[in-house]
């Protein structure tokens, strides 16, 4: 696994859900209004939800908020229903963009995610155009912490179950399979090893790299498909 970019990448979407909180709950609550929907409002019986929950706990969301959006779905309260749906297409550069939506307008949602590919260069493609360049991947974020021994670290990450271990200068990235995270999760912490975060996420199979003024074209582009309402994630193979 070629992990070089990826903790900065996750660390720069992280500081950002910092800076626009209340953004991140609104997609939250559509994500949980989803998974409520096709599978239940029981966190055990339903892991979906049990790993938005857990999602939501990472990013700090109030309980209250997490429950009125479960009471939302369930009919309980009064809330919209949402569609999940998914475009992909093409950066600057020849970049592989993919944008994961909750969506209760599925036209006006099109629309503006065609307008900020147009934008910025880019264009959006027919579905599977850029999807097979990507893996869906659990992905574990442990920070290195003063007294604990690399070596330990790793062996405890592979005996817990993961697919992979990457060493960088401030961190470790275990990767697992998508369906084990949860449990890998657990077993690092019963080894009182500290999980900083983790979540599945499309990781790229390759890489590309842009020239300066490229890049800074291509991140505008994926802060304006970000700042979308109806936008969930967005995940791309540019360094």
């Amino acid at each position: 696994m070629s992990g070089h970019s990826k903790w900065h990448n996750i660390q720069a979407r992280k500081g950002k859900s910092d800076a626009q909180r209340g953004k991140i709950f609104t997609k939250i609550g559509r994500e949980i209004a989803v998974v409520v929907k096709n599978g239940g409002a029981d966190p055990v019986s339903n892991s979906k939800l049990r790993d938005v929950i857990a999602k939501a706990k990472q990013n700090n969301m109030p309980n209250d908020s997490i429950q009125r959006a479960i009471k939302k779905a369930t009919g309980e309260l009064a809330g919209v229903n949402f569609e999940e749906t998914t475009y992909e297409g093409y950066g600057i550069g020849g970049s592989a963009v993919i944008v994961e939506c909750l969506t209760d307008n599925k036209n006006r949602t099109a629309g503006d995610v065609r307008h900020s590919f147009d934008k910025h260069g880019g264009s959006l493609g027919a579905t599977g155009c850029v999807s097979y360049l990507f893996k869906r991947k659990g992905l574990i974020i442990l920070e290195r912490q003063e007294g604990v021994d690399s070596d330990d670290v790793l062996m405890k990450a592979l005996e817990s179950g993961a697919k992979d271990v990457v060493e960088e200068d401030d961190a470790f990235i275990i990767e697992t399979n998508p369906d084990e995270i949860n449990d890998v999760v657990e077993a690092l912490k019963s080894f009182g090893i500290s999980v900083n975060e983790y979540n599945v996420e499309l990781v790229p199979d390759m890489y590309v790299e842009l020239d300066e003024e490229k890049q800074a074209k291509f991140e505008k582009m994926i802060e304006a498909l970000e700042d979308l309402d109806d936008v969930q994630n967005v995940y791309h193979n540019v360094k």
